[in-house]
């Protein structure tokens, strides 16, 4: 039987759809694994593998010298893959892993029943015990791998240069945030073959990607010094317990360089959110670059300077101080009665009444430049964050009340970091450095990569101006307000501030002391931050010693050979209370010292100053005789007496004075022997010695 026309047809037709099905299939076959192969290989390559990431070691810190300040401590992580635990030995293996690595059973149990994941992070940083304990137990699908945290050796110590990192390693503060991607390594990875249900093929290769570690930082910082620095920063915690802190900052003057920067209160950066998440902040808060303050008195440096730059004022240019001036009618108090004084001794004495003067004469154009030139009112470019610009008022705003508190140190902000970079100018010459923390990145194989060097900003003032206050400021250690900075055998040169905030009875102390004097080697300067010492709230009291504590150490150190200035003698004042008058006067005359007599009798009945304090030769020590009070004194006779010498007697004696006229003593009120109480005025008449 032969086919009909019609069967013939229908079979090329079936053959023609075949190859056209079949054709269709090759071609798509071709798309699949030519056009689209790649592609489609990059979708199933994880499927038929498992990458583990490894990370790379983070760079270390070192100090200047080598130590190391931040390092790695290697610890593990711990990851599970879904599909190779059965549903039947979920919830135990949850149950395990919660207990040993001190996790939300419920959330790792969440975790793990996730199939659709190849590979789940169930924990960082886990410490060695706890990663045996695991390995130990040797469930299938749970992966213990290499990890890395960050170890702060030193523990506290310069912790707001340090920083700190994150979970993740990633820094989150100081150098540790600023140099994170120079000290971040770079991963590496693990791949293992996987099966078609996502298990791994115990006979297949693993290939190993190596990672790359971080570059180290090396900074400025000197171990020992930052150590000096924090020593002497917890006794004045101690001593003078300040509501709001204090700072420490060593610097080289010539340089820039940052030798140690401490700020209370601290932190560990090993446990950076150890207790409540209120007081973090307050704790990582650098106070040597993001806090302002007024500076005060050490503000008279930069006024001072501008003045002998400009040749505004002579060295010996006599003024003279009532305890207070009068600007555009309101009254500025000087915080004593200092007469009659050379501009010297107004450094000396840190007299408000001579900066007032000095800064008129400036007027607010100049030292307005000298400020800016100075570097306050912006950034100093430090490589630390949360710097602050400190706030300097527009020179439109500034009228003559303005101007003449800026010159001694109030109405301004500065930061502690710009305070000392501008008085490090002032002894090196002349010279604004900028602030420098970093000295160099180097690779792990101590390659330098790159290296920051001193940078002078500008030239503030002349090599001769940078001198002659060299030896103003070591006066006032030597004779004035700052002679408990003073070291034996170093010329220190240095300059007190106290400033009065606006909240009654609260305080910043703050000293800048730098030496040697005529070739400084190093220059600190301590803020202490509303004091609650019950005896004194002055930076001459509180800061100094603070100063001459981190100054002596360092000094040392740096094999500073000892010279300089010959300390001025200075005598124990005795107990004389009870004794005779006349037993009295011989010892007090014994040690050098001098007397006036308060009242009648032949016994003294109380002194001041008190037993035991530290004055200098020849100081008058006031004797109260029988039962004569101390609230009360007499009015000595000041005939012939010149007004600085009446001045200084009146003030030993706690009165004040109103001077009329000038010359020599003539008349006063109330007269010699009149009973009165301490503060009040004794009104004294001065004419020429002609008449």
């Amino acid at each position: 039987m032969h086919p009909t026309v019609s069967t013939k047809k229908r079979i090329l037709f079936l053959l023609f759809l075949s190859f056209a099905v079949v054709f269709g299939l090759m071609m798509r076959l071709f798309f699949i694994q030519v056009v689209k192969g790649e592609e489609y290989q990059k979708m199933a390559l994880p499927q038929w593998t498992l990458d583990v990431s490894l990370s790379g070691k983070r760079g270390y810190i070192f100090d200047r010298n080598g130590k190391v300040l931040a390092e790695n401590a290697s610890v593990s992580k711990i990851s599970v893959i879904p599909k190779e635990i059965p549903d039947s030995k979920r919830q135990v293996v949850a149950e395990t892993l919660a207990s040993i690595l001190g996790l939300d059973r419920q959330k790792v149990l969440e975790r793990i029943s996730n199939k659709n994941l190849q590979e789940v992070l169930i924990a960082k940083q886990v410490d060695e015990e706890k990663a045996k304990a695991i390995l130990r137990l040797n469930i299938d699908g749970v992966i213990v791998s290499e990890d890395m945290k960050r170890f702060y050796p030193e523990g506290t110590l310069a912790c707001h240069v340090l920083g700190f990192t994150g979970i993740d390693n990633q820094g989150l503060d100081g150098i540790e945030l600023v140099f994170d991607n120079f000290l971040r390594g770079i991963p590496g990875k693990s791949t293992t073959p996987m099966d078609a249900i996502g298990r791994k093929i115990d006979t297949g290769e693993e290939e190993y990607f190596e990672p790359l570690p971080g570059y180290n930082v090396v900074l400025t910082i000197d171990e020992t010094i930052q150590h000096f620095a924090e020593k002497a920063l917890n006794q004045a915690m101690v001593h003078s317990k300040p509501s709001k802190g204090a700072v420490a900052i060593v610097m080289d003057p010539k340089t820039g360089e940052i030798l140690a920067l401490a700020n209370r209160p601290n932190f560990d950066p090993n446990d950076p959110f150890e207790g409540p998440e209120e007081e973090w902040y307050r704790r990582w808060r650098n106070k040597a670059i993001s806090d302002s303050y007024e500076p005060g008195s050490v503000f008279k440096t930069i006024t001072a300077s501008a003045a002998l730059e400009e040749k505004v004022v002579s060295l010996h240019e006599q003024f003279y101080c009532p305890g207070y001036t009068t600007v555009a009618g309101h009254r500025i108090n000087c915080w004593a009665t200092h007469g009659s004084e050379d501009f010297v001794k107004g450094v000396q004495n840190s007299c408000n009444v001579v900066f007032v003067t000095v800064g008129q004469r400036l007027g607010v154009e100049k030292l307005y430049k000298y400020i800016r030139d100075f570097g306050f009112g912006k950034t100093t470019g430090i490589l630390l964050p949360g710097e602050a610009p400190g706030l300097v008022l527009s020179e439109e705003r500034v009228g003559p009340v303005e101007l003449a508190t800026n010159s001694f140190g109030q109405g301004i902000a500065v930061t502690p970091l710009q305070m000392i970079t501008a008085v490090a100018a002032i002894a090196n010459g002349g010279k604004l450095m900028q602030p420098q923390i970093v000295k160099a990145i180097v690779d792990s194989k101590g390659k330098v990569v790159k290296e920051f060097k001193p940078k002078i900003v500008r030239r503030v003032i002349s090599k001769e101006t940078s001198a002659t206050m060299r030896e103003i400021l070591k006066s006032v250690v030597a004779e004035g307000t700052g002679k408990a900075g003073y070291i034996e055998g170093f010329d220190v040169a240095g300059k007190t501030g106290t400033t009065e905030k606006y909240m009654p009875g609260k305080y910043v102390a703050s000293f800048v002391g730098f030496a040697p004097a005529d070739d400084p080697k190093v220059i600190v300067l301590v803020v202490i931050d509303e004091p609650n010492n019950p005896e004194t709230h002055f930076g001459s009291q509180l800061a100094a010693p603070v100063v001459k504590s981190i100054l002596d150490d360092t000094l040392k150190y740096l094999e500073v050979k000892p010279k300089g200035v010959k300390k001025p003698e200075t005598v124990m004042v005795p107990d004389v209370r009870n004794m005779k008058l006349y037993e009295a006067e011989r010892i007090i005359l014994e040690n050098k010292l001098d007397f006036i007599l308060q009242g009648n009798g032949d016994t003294v009945f109380d002194q001041v100053p008190k037993p035991g304090a530290l004055v200098n030769e020849n100081t008058k020590i006031i004797l109260y005789l029988n039962g004569v009070s101390t609230e009360e004194v007499v009015v000595p006779d000041l005939k012939g007496k010149s007004v600085k010498e009446a001045t200084e007697i009146l003030n030993s004696l706690g009165l004040r004075i109103k001077i009329k006229g000038t010359g020599f003593a003539v008349d006063q009120s109330p007269k010699e022997g009149t009973l009165v109480k301490r503060g009040e005025v004794v009104e004294v008449e001065f004419r020429p010695k002609e008449n």
